[in-house]
């Protein structure tokens, strides 16, 4: 989510329940067919489609296929928080970002400047990641990596 962006094209109160039933349809299933939602709601799949559209192309909506990096090899996922060189902050970002292993970065306020999530093969893997890639990148200065347990909940909204 383009949190800079949010205020363009559609305001969330602008969406009415068609809209809304379509998001939250493709939220539970991303192949469902617009014949199926049409007809839940009554109307034909010919404006679900056109709805649809509308919501990709104001940014509001993307489907996607989703991994399980878990079952795909992947053991080892983690959340780092990382200092950096404020005055190349967004620069820095940009690197790390361009990581394979990065599934996921912000840029935030607070102890840490950014945050990655990465997932690895294994722990030497994770090490590997850290100590020839991560800390490599001129201006990273310190991170703290959080190792994921347990995955206790995961909504894509």
């Amino acid at each position: 989510m383009d949190i800079e962006n949010t205020n363009a094209g559609l305001r969330p109160e602008s969406l009415d329940k068609i809209d809304q039933f379509i998001i939250d349809a493709l939220r539970q299933d991303g192949r469902v067919a617009f014949v199926h939602i049409a007809h839940q709601l009554q109307v034909s799949p010919g404006m679900i489609r056109i709805r649809y559209n509308r919501l990709v192309e104001l940014g509001i909506l993307k489907v996607v296929a989703v991994t399980n990096p878990l079952r795909m090899g992947m053991s080892t996922v983690a959340m780092i928080g990382l200092r950096v060189d404020g005055s190349r902050l967004l620069e820095i970002a940009d690197q790390i970002a361009a990581l394979e292993e990065v599934l996921y970065l912000v840029v935030t306020s607070g102890v840490y400047d950014i945050m990655a999530e990465v997932v690895c093969r294994s722990h030497a893997h994770l090490l590997q990641f850290l100590s020839e890639r991560l800390y490599q990148i001129e201006g990273v200065r310190q991170s703290e990596s959080f190792m994921y347990l347990k995955i206790v909940k995961e909504v894509y909204y």
